[in-house]
């Protein structure tokens, strides 16, 4: 489990296709590697993947298929960079929201815009996650935890503060960049007993 709040922008310095399997390389910043064992989680762009080597301050894990078809990550190339984030410990503060690392969808970036000392980033919404993307309602984008300024059926808007500007790598997305979503799992559980809970009154009325 994650908590959205970014560790380090870490750099692609290796990229290994192999039809719809990768074996991605990362060169990191901030990160003690030394006190992360091979085969701990780490989110790369919101993506929970698994350290198989690590060496000094690199690291390689593996995008397997799936991976692949659904988020972002098959579009990187040498010297990207990417949103890290270590699993929480459980001991560790938590102070996003929950985060899973399995990304539900992506989407581009359609407008960006300036407001004072934040930046307001406008996304197209996703037809599947129509319901699940709410005012005021947390999201994880590329693996950063934010909160929904404003949504509607075709977009919706998150603000950057000056420290997430800086701490994460979305400052930096263009229009027409695409981008890693997660929805809040609270808001899915919800939406899956309300579903169960219609589908078990219209049985019992038969």
């Amino acid at each position: 489990m994650f908590t959205g709040i970014i560790e380090d922008i870490g750099r692609i310095y290796q990229v290994r296709r192999q039809r719809e399997t990768i074996k991605l390389g990362i060169t990191v910043t901030n990160l003690d590697l030394a006190t992360t064992q091979i085969g701990a989680s780490i989110a790369v762009n919101g993506v929970c993947l698994t350290i198989v080597s690590r060496q000094g301050q690199r690291f390689v894990a593996d995008v397997m298929p799936e991976t692949f078809r659904v988020t972002n990550l098959a579009k990187l190339i040498i010297n990207d960079q990417v949103n890290l984030e270590r699993a929480l410990p459980v001991n560790g503060r938590f102070e996003g929201h929950i985060v899973l690392g399995h990304v539900d969808q992506t989407t581009t970036i359609v407008q960006r815009q300036q407001d004072q000392s934040a930046i307001v980033v406008t996304f197209k919404t996703p037809a599947a996650l129509i319901q699940q993307i709410v005012t005021k309602g947390s999201i994880a984008i590329d693996g950063i935890s934010l909160t929904i300024v404003e949504a509607n059926r075709q977009t919706f808007k998150i603000g950057l503060i000056p420290h997430s500007q800086q701490e994460a790598t979305l400052a930096a997305k263009k229009v027409g960049n695409l981008v890693n979503l997660e929805t809040d799992i609270l808001g899915k559980y919800v939406m899956q007993h309300l579903k169960s809970t219609a589908k078990g009154h219209l049985v019992g009325t038969l």
